[in-house]
């Protein structure tokens, strides 16, 4: 069984965990499909829009406890955290924030530890109010090393995320609102951000993916923001999709061509 299902319609990926028997919990095999799942979206210009989510109404219980502790990883988990650059723990993560188009994670059931990080490498997360969350690598001893420095930071405060992060407190959808963990709460996630997607497929792609870029740079890097706005305004006057933007506007059947730009 796939560790992962996809369903591509009308631009839209959906990528769901599978491993429901295990509450979508991420083994190392599911890390290494995440990151090569993510490599090909990235190549196939149709795809406009992804949507993370779990099968069986749940996002992530986390990191799988028994593959963590199995004597046959030790060494490669070792090598992981030793050789230079991005873990294969921080690829799985951060290689969707830094996808060309948007991610929404639709969160249900559990969103812990691993599943934590996932959903905040989205753009938009949507949660079900009483989804179960939690940062909780301290629990287990250990600390977040999936990108969590840089995926949580601007979406809460340091202080909150310190406490947050030391207690390994677990709290549901409604308190994540509150504090601007999650974006959205809904009664049906999954649809929220079906709906959200579609939304954006009225959007130039080229559009979608140079406003995401500035954003993105606006908070990590924020001495290169104002020049990239220059930089990807003048590639979309440049580009086709720009031009079909102000035609589609008058007439809404026109349709735009695929994505142009990285």
């Amino acid at each position: 069984m796939a560790l992962l299902r996809i369903e591509k319609k009308d631009g839209i990926a959906t990528v769901y965990l599978n491993r429901p028997e295990k509450r979508n919990a991420m083994s190392f095999a599911l890390l290494k499909e995440l990151v090569s799942t993510a490599q090909k979206i990235k190549k196939d210009r149709s795809i406009r829009c992804v949507i993370l989510t779990g099968e069986a109404n749940v996002f992530s219980a986390g990191i799988d406890l028994a593959d963590l502790n199995s004597p046959k990883n030790t060494a490669f988990a070792a090598w992981e955290l030793i050789k230079p650059g991005q873990s294969l723990f921080q690829k799985a993560f951060l290689i969707w924030q830094e996808l060309p188009v948007p991610v929404i994670a639709a969160l249900e059931g559990f969103c812990f530890g691993a599943g934590m990080q996932l959903a905040l490498a989205a753009d938009i997360r949507i949660a079900h109010p009483e989804t179960q969350m939690s940062i909780m690598e301290s629990r287990w001893g250990l600390v977040p090393d999936m990108g969590l420095t840089r995926s949580l930071k601007g979406v809460i405060g340091l202080d909150l995320a310190k406490e947050l992060t030391l207690t390994a407190r677990i709290f549901d959808g409604q308190y994540a609102k509150d504090i601007g963990l999650v974006t959205h709460l809904s009664e049906s996630p999954l649809e929220q951000a079906q709906k959200i997607a579609t939304e954006m497929l009225q959007r130039s792609p080229d559009a979608l993916t140079a406003a995401k870029r500035v954003l993105d740079a606006m908070e990590h890097a924020p001495t290169k923001s104002l020049r990239l706005e220059k930089i990807w305004q003048l590639k979309l006057l440049l580009g086709k999709n720009s031009q079909i933007a102000r035609k589609k506007d008058k007439n809404p059947e026109v349709q735009f061509l695929p994505r142009q730009y990285k």
